[in-house]
């Protein structure tokens, strides 16, 4: 065999996968011709393949130096030096080869993945368009082409050139996968798993393809399945740290905070210099209540990562809880500085100040709003519960309710309501706590005085009447808690099971009742003690939906307070469907809907009325509190049982953390604007007020609510 044919040998041993028997015939070819620069070549074709990186650019130098006129060889070390890391190597190799064949395509792409990979993504375009001018029916450089546009956030062009690439190799994984990433920042989720999903019926069980048909499932807001697919990712490679760092943020979402924390912590041990983890540890330090944790977290992400835009709209969220609000507001709007697409931050901001027919914020929440195209269903329905408040304050309300019902309504697709099964629920609790049941069962919860409940419709005044309270000296204001419903959820049946409330009542003993009252005094204590105020004499509990349990409250608990607050119906509702909700009130996102939830409410807090002894309760009338505070203010001090103190009155003064959709509006003194609030929308607002069986011509004022 001559040496040429030898050669000639050997490549087609390397195109079959036959790499050890390619490289004795190149060895034995170098013992007859040490200088042949095409064997050397191909010894460096064979060690990349075998995971010798050095040594291929070893031979591929080595080939370039004997044979310096021959682009192909730059070409090839160009390759070897980026896969090394060696990016400006690779770039110096890269040119050489395009200087001596300017028309030579894959020298081409192979300089532009170099310049790509230096973060100069318009250089690397141009690279491509040339490639592509010369040879377009070239797969990879139309995929490469597509990953420099979508860097470049051209993401039309991307997706078009994907499909090129795609249409030349129907089975091109990267092409395709690259194709899903695309269309979900276009927010096409639906499409972007489907595009995954062709990758997975090439290679089931490839983790990077698993990993991103959960982003997408995560974007349609179906998380069970997110989750699943992620945990088949980090079964198959748990040494990645973005599969923790995508799963922990599923799981955050799912509302499981602990585990989402241990997930997160194991993307950091992986790399602790992940601004996203970082910045997922502050939002998992938010959600359990730490807002000095959160900021921290989220100012360590931005010291790996200046322009974070994330960190900045997570870190307004802390401060505006803590009561910085002017604090807050810059944070979002170095956010919007960043990143004037991010439609969250645009619901945030709009909640910490007012707009002006000219404010450069409307304006530029209109033009996102008219790229229909270019939002998720997510995005859509946050910008329309902004641009609602926004119309509302320069009194346009015409503009102002047709964005807020469409948000309710683009909310209201997104969630399960049963309006049947929720007033059977009311249904029950009524049957249940029937005046005998109260006679025989008072008097044997747990005699702590500590709790003091504040309930009511959501948007009523609770926070307010909270802040108020939270003012005095001896009093802790520990925000909305799912304490008690859990403490009830837990209540085991003599068989081990679990009892349903509220049928376990009329089953359960004194003893029973005395261990359930204690038990959320101990829970509630040591939340007390997390938020540094372990020996506060008395602790508020303001989840507003609690008033479905102020029968057992008055059973376990005798001696906590409860305080009613009351808003009028319609100004209520209004308040409420002009909100996007974090959680809970998914009773809220229709009118009629509403208005009926409104009606069923007022009907059970009557039944505890009928049925608890008198005063157990106090109703707290919102418009009468802003129209004489002080004297609101003192009767809801002497039900408390607690000493007079001035300091409930200048309650907007108070520094302590606020997390309800009221978190603004307690950080200001008492103000009128809210009430009648609902007149502005009158002519819109029927379907609600049949609901709340209103007469719609002559409408109660507020102040006889």
């Amino acid at each position: 065999m001559s040496v040429g044919e030898a050669l000639v040998y050997a490549e087609r041993c390397c195109t079959e996968g036959r790499l050890a028997e390619a490289e004795a015939v190149c060895r034995r070819v170098l013992q007859a011709l040490p200088g042949t620069a095409v064997a050397i070549s191909l010894l460096g074709f064979i060690a990349h393949r075998n995971g010798k990186l050095a040594d291929a650019i070893d031979h591929m130098r080595r080939a370039a130096e004997l044979e310096p006129q021959v682009a192909l060889y730059h070409a090839n070390l160009a390759e070897m030096c980026r896969l090394a890391g060696r990016l400006d190597d690779a770039v110096a190799a890269g040119r050489r080869a395009v200087a001596l064949n300017p028309r030579y395509p894959a020298a081409l792409t192979n300089l532009g993945i170099a310049l790509f990979d230096q973060g100069k993504f318009e250089d690397a375009l141009a690279l491509y368009d040339q490639a592509i001018a010369i040879r377009d029916d070239f797969a990879p450089t139309h995929s490469n082409r597509g990953n420099a546009l979508q860097r470049l956030k051209r993401f039309d062009e991307a997706e078009a050139a994907y499909r090129r690439a795609i249409a030349l190799f129907p089975d091109f994984r990267d092409a395709w996968n690259n194709l899903g990433a695309c269309l979900r920042e276009l927010k096409r989720p639906q499409e972007a798993a489907a595009a995954h999903r062709k990758v997975l019926a090439l290679t089931p069980d490839d983790p990077h393809t698993l990993d991103n048909l959960a982003l997408a499932l995560k974007d349609l807001e179906r998380l069970d399945e997110a989750a699943e697919v992620l945990r088949r990712a980090i079964a198959i490679d748990a040494s990645r740290d973005k599969y923790h760092l995508h799963y922990g943020s599923v799981l955050l979402a799912q509302d499981q905070i602990e585990e989402a924390a241990a997930e997160t912590e194991r993307a950091l041990a992986l790399d602790p210099n992940n601004h996203e983890s970082a910045n997922l540890m502050g939002r998992i330090a938010f959600a359990r209540g730490d807002l000095g944790a959160a900021l921290a977290h989220y100012r360590h992400a931005l010291s790996i990562k200046p322009d974070l835009a994330d960190a900045h709209n997570n870190m307004g969220n802390a401060l505006k809880e803590l009561g910085r609000l002017s604090d807050a507001r810059n944070a979002y709007l170095e956010a919007l500085r960043l990143d004037a697409g991010m439609t969250g931050v645009y619901l945030n901001l709009s909640d910490s100040k007012t707009f002006t027919p000219d404010d450069p914020h409307l304006a530029a929440m209109e033009a996102l709003a008219a790229n229909a195209d270019g939002l998720s269903a997510s995005d859509r329905m946050k910008l329309d519960f902004a641009l609602g408040k926004a119309y509302a304050d320069v009194k346009d309300y015409g503009r102002s309710f047709r964005h807020l019902v469409a948000g309710n309504a683009s909310k209201r697709k997104s969630i399960s309501y049963d309006e049947k099964s929720v007033f059977a629920l009311f249904d029950r609790i009524e049957k249940v706590f029937r005046p005998e049941l109260i006679a025989v069962k008072s008097g044997h919860g747990d005699p702590s005085r500590v709790p003091i409940f504040i309930v009511g419709m959501p948007r009523s005044g609770t926070t307010l009447i909270e802040q108020i309270i939270a003012s005095h000296p001896l009093v802790h204001g520990a925000g909305e808690l799912h304490t008690l419903d859990e403490v009830i959820r837990s209540v085991r049946a003599p068989d081990g099971g679990l009892s349903a409330f509220p049928e376990f009542v009329g089953a359960i003993n004194a003893r029973g009742l005395q261990m359930i009252g204690a038990r959320y005094v101990a829970l509630l204590r040591e939340r007390a003690a997390k938020d540094g105020k372990p020996d506060t004499p008395h602790i508020t509990d303001k989840m507003p939906s609690n008033y479905c349990y102020a029968g057992l409250i008055h059973l376990v608990l005798p001696n906590a307070k409860i305080v009613h607050t009351v808003r009028y119906p319609v100004d209520n509702c209004i308040s409420c469907f002009s909100k996007l909700f974090v959680a809970e009130q998914d009773h809220t996102y229709d009118l009629g809907e509403l208005g009926r939830y409104y009606r069923r409410y007022q009907r059970l807090m009557a039944h505890w009325r009928r049925v608890l002894p008198a005063g157990r309760i106090l109703d707290v009338q919102y418009e009468d509190v802003v129209a004489d505070l002080e004297s609101q203010v003192r009767r809801i001090i002497a039900h408390c049982g607690l000493p007079w103190d001035d300091r409930c009155l200048s309650f907007h003064a108070t520094e302590r953390p606020v997390r309800t959709a009221s978190a603004s509006q307690v950080r200001q003194p008492i103000y009128e604007s809210s009430v009648g609030r609902w007149r502005a929308y009158e002519e819109h607002i029927g379907p609600l007020l049949n609901a709340l069986g209103i007469d719609q011509e002559v409408p109660p004022p507020p102040d006889s609510a």
